[in-house]
Order: C-alpha cells, then structure tokens, then sequence
C-alpha cells in the first residue's frame, strides 16, 4: 500500500484513498477464500459418488490450499499494480487544481511573510483583549465597590432622617442646630478626656518620682 497520505485527496472524498484500496483488497481476498471453499465442498461431493476412490479429503484440502496460494499470489501482484494505477489517475487530485473551499487561496496565496504578518496581529489581538479583559474586571469591581458605598450611603442617610424625626419628637426645630451642637459637645467631652489624661499622667510622673525619693 502507498504510504503517501494523500491528505487532499482525503479533504475532497472524506476518506483516503488508500482505506478505500485496503477494503477493495479485503473484500477481494474474501470473496476467493469463499469460492474456494465452495469449489472444495463441491469436490468433495463428487468424491463421495466415486466408489473406490484414491482420493482422501486431506488430499483435497491440500490441493485446495496450495490452489489457493497461487491464485493470492497472482492477485497480489495484479493488486498491486492496480493500485498503483488508480491512485495516480483515478482517485489523485491534479496539483493544478483546488477545491472549492479553497477558492481563495487564488485571490489570497499563501506566503511566509503574510503568515508571519498575521501571526503577528494576532498576537497583537489577544494582547489586545487580555488588557480589555483586565479593564472589564477593574470597572467591575469597581461597581462593587460603588454598589457597597451607595449602601452605606443610604444606611447613613436612614440614620440622618431617624435622628431628624427624633429631634422633632422631642421639640428640636432644626436638626442641622442639633446636629451642631452635638458635634461642639463631643469636642467639649473629648478635651475634657484629654486633660484628665494630662493629669493622670503628670500624676503618675510625680507618684514615681517621690518613690524614687523615698528609696535614696
């Protein structure tokens, strides 16, 4: 069998051409085994209406057999050059000639830079897209974000408005005033803490310093 792949040929009939030879040859070969199997049952029978006869069934296998053989071997060499002749006239496809799928190869052929050129772009597209990707799931994230901060928005805002309605329930006018004044109160409470910090500290400085008198 040939060896060439005959890959072309393969794309146009969707099979090789050599799968197609090898099942012919299979075929051929079955179909002898089968006559000469019927051609020595045949025999056989003749020889059981012959009384006396110096023929034995082994005798006949053997002929069958050898019979056989020969006639595989003149098939193999008549095969062989039929196979030789359908794969270069019949089932070949001229190199002149291009399938219809590939019609454009007429008007776009092939050459090693414009391979090259559009392996380049190419790259060039999915470097391309690997940065778009990147930027999709930054300004996704960063919706997340924006999502996450439009509720804390609105959490403060529902605090706001329970405060306001609080201040009205208890006669407070304005809430801006209220929220003023509250804000002045906690500086007022925050430098109280400091200065008793202060204290408490200069308190704990002097408290050293007498122990440390008293062990002189």
């Amino acid at each position: 069998m040939s060896v060439d792949p005959m890959a072309y040929e393969a794309q146009f009939f969707g099979f090789t051409p050599q799968t197609f030879l090898l099942r012919v040859y299979i075929a051929f070969q079955d179909h002898l085994f089968e006559v000469m199997q019927a051609v020595e049952q045949v025999i056989l029978k003749k020889l059981e209406g012959i009384p006396d006869s110096e023929i034995s069934p082994v005798q006949i296998r053997k002929c069958t057999e050898s019979f056989l053989c020969s006639m595989k071997g003149h098939f193999d060499n008549l095969f062989g050059k039929m196979e030789q002749l359908i794969l270069q006239s019949v089932l070949c496809i001229p190199p002149n000639i291009l399938l219809p799928e590939d019609k454009c190869q007429e008007t776009h052929p092939f050459n090693e830079e414009k391979f090259h050129l559009l392996k380049k772009e190419i790259e060039a597209l999915q470097e391309k897209y690997k940065v778009e990707l990147c930027t999709e799931q930054a300004l996704l994230a960063e919706l997340e974000e924006q999502k996450i901060v439009k509720t804390k928005l609105k959490e403060t805002l529902t605090f706001f408005d329970e405060l306001e309605n609080i201040g009205r329930d208890r006669g407070t006018s304005d809430f801006r005033e209220s929220l003023v004044s509250l804000v002045q109160s906690c500086r007022k409470l925050q430098n109280i803490r400091d200065n008793v910090e202060k204290q408490s500290k200069r308190l704990e400085t002097q408290q050293f310093l007498n122990s440390e008198k008293r062990k002189q």
